[in-house]
């Protein structure tokens, strides 16, 4: 008679963590910040209709990186909660922290439960009234929630990136400045300078002044511009430096 074959609960976790890592690090990042006017969404991503940053609500964004059907899954379940419950209550009872605590107990029960962990990252924003009260969190793979202040990178080289990130951010920063900083540490996500134009890059803001839905996509010229002005500002405080 074969024995049964035991691995230990805490070699289980292991291995799902380690398994999921790696999952994400074979994706690109995407960064979360704050800037003048509400809060920024930059993903490193050439496809015009597999999006990484998405809209859940009124004043809620979302961004993600990992396996697509996976975090389009999460996308759409946070989009159908925040539909049914400001329907059934109002608009205004739907928050990103409410959102961020479901999609950590989806993760979490996924991450327990199943042998296959999910290859995901998510985050999680909400602009206020004022910069505040903006909210932003990141959900990893095995449900922990981690409340971030300013700014957040998620993905395989987030660490990397939240350094570069880090040395170049302002929460008062115009939007195109914001933008260059995004962009600048996106580009050296693996420690190797690399350039990022307009057609690499999904971006998209939640804006505080906007009516109603907050949230709005930036592409094509407007976002061209917007990289051309951030590399001038930029070469521009170097040159009185």
């Amino acid at each position: 008679m074969s024995m049964p074959f035991y691995v230990a609960p805490e070699q289980q976790m292991k291995d799902k963590a380690d398994y999921a890592r790696k999952g994400i690090a074979r994706g690109r990042s995407a960064v979360v910040l704050q800037y003048e006017g509400g809060i920024l969404l930059v993903a490193d991503n050439m496809s015009r209709t597999l999006h990484k940053i998405s809209e859940l609500y009124d004043r809620i964004g979302f961004a993600a990186v990992g396996r697509y059907p996976e975090f389009e899954n999460l996308r759409l379940m946070g989009v159908r909660f925040a539909d049914v419950r400001g329907y059934q209550f109002d608009r205004r009872d739907v928050s990103g922290r409410q959102l961020a605590n479901i999609y950590a107990q989806t993760l979490g029960t996924v991450f327990s439960e199943s042998l296959k962990p999910w290859e995901v990252e998510i985050v999680v924003a909400e602009v206020g009234d004022t910069a505040a009260e903006d909210e932003i969190y990141r959900i990893t793979f095995d449900g922990s929630i981690v409340d971030e202040q300013g700014f957040v990178a998620v993905g395989g080289s987030s660490e990397h990136v939240s350094s570069q990130l880090k040395d170049r951010f302002a929460a008062d920063a115009p939007l195109s400045a914001a933008l260059n900083a995004a962009t600048h540490a996106l580009a050296h996500e693996n420690g190797e300078e690399r350039e990022l134009e307009a057609g690499n890059l999904e971006v998209a803001v939640l804006e505080r002044s906007r009516e109603h839905r907050k949230f709005r996509r930036i592409h094509g010229d407007r976002l061209s511009a917007l990289i051309e002005e951030g590399k001038r500002s930029t070469a521009g405080d170097e040159a009185d430096e």
